[in-house]
């Protein structure tokens, strides 16, 4: 990739250690994010698209890797699987160099590393590879210092891939809905993410929860909204994400929902999060 350090200047200046705009004091940039919860259908690759975009529109540089095999985080970015040769298969499989997969999106600052079908099989594939948890964190390292954020879309699973995700990370971003069941198998994503903590990456934190789908009309999505405020206290966001026909839609027409209907209830709500999860 061509200039991609350009666009960089007075990026961290604004990163947002302002007093007071978020919980807790963020990390510096570059920042790696890993988007997991291993239950389908929680907004994960919603979150990862639309919040990507978001932060795009501030201003800074960001990496969507789709390291799901469905790929719908490259065609909700508008990518065409006939319009690129290498993918993260390749990344994952063959060491091809991440910066010759990246693929520009339709809006400014906005990059993604798509995915294909082809992933699925990498999960068995990796099996009898040396230092296969690490092939990831090793391929993002040449390519850190271009962008500000790289979001990570982790299949919804917790096998080989996600355990790439989560070991080639600094945070991890999880997606909860307001919906019945919310918590249910949240123990045993964190207790992945406290293994991968103790044998791969002792930086990994969990900093970031997303409450996703939330329906105002529903006093359980209010009940979901405590329990998991109670739970996960200061590192649920304030900003949740309503469940919205509009943010359904927008994939359909490879868009994020605030190049999709940017004025959508959906568009302003990741906005709003972009600027609580970059302090910015």
């Amino acid at each position: 990739m061509t200039n991609a350090k350009a666009d960089k200047a007075g990026k961290k200046a604004g990163s947002g250690d302002e007093e007071g705009s978020v919980q807790h004091k963020r990390p510096d940039l570059p920042r790696v994010i890993a988007v997991a919860n291993q239950k389908g259908g929680v907004g994960k690759t919603t979150t990862a698209v639309n919040l990507g975009a978001s932060l795009a529109e501030m201003g800074y540089r960001v990496l969507v890797i789709d390291l799901d095999p469905q790929g719908n985080a490259t065609t909700g970015l508008g990518v065409d699987a006939r319009n690129f040769e290498q993918s993260m298969y390749d990344v994952m499989m063959r060491e091809t160099p991440l910066e010759d997969c990246i693929e520009p999106t339709s809006m400014k600052n906005l990059f993604v590393a798509p995915a294909t079908i082809d992933l699925a099989g990498a999960e068995i594939e990796l099996v009898p590879m040396f230092s296969r948890e690490l092939r990831l964190r090793r391929a993002i390292e040449p390519v850190l210092e271009d962008f500000d954020f790289v979001l990570i879309d982790c299949p919804p699973s917790l096998g080989l891939i996600t355990v790439n995700g989560l070991a080639a990370a600094r945070e991890v971003l999880v997606p909860i809905q307001c919906e019945y069941y919310a918590l249910e198998g949240l123990g045993q994503l964190l207790r992945n993410v406290h293994l991968v903590q103790t044998n791969l990456n002792s930086g990994l934190e969990v900093t970031t929860i997303v409450l996703t789908m939330y329906d105002a009309r529903t006093k359980l999505a209010d009940q979901v909204a405590s329990e998991v405020r109670e739970h996960f206290g200061a590192r649920v966001c304030r900003n949740v994400v309503p469940r919205t026909v509009r943010i359904s839609e927008a994939p359909s027409f490879g868009q994020p929902i605030t190049v999709f209907d940017p004025t959508s209830r959906g568009a302003i709500a990741y906005r709003e999060l972009a600027k609580e999860v970059s302090g910015g």
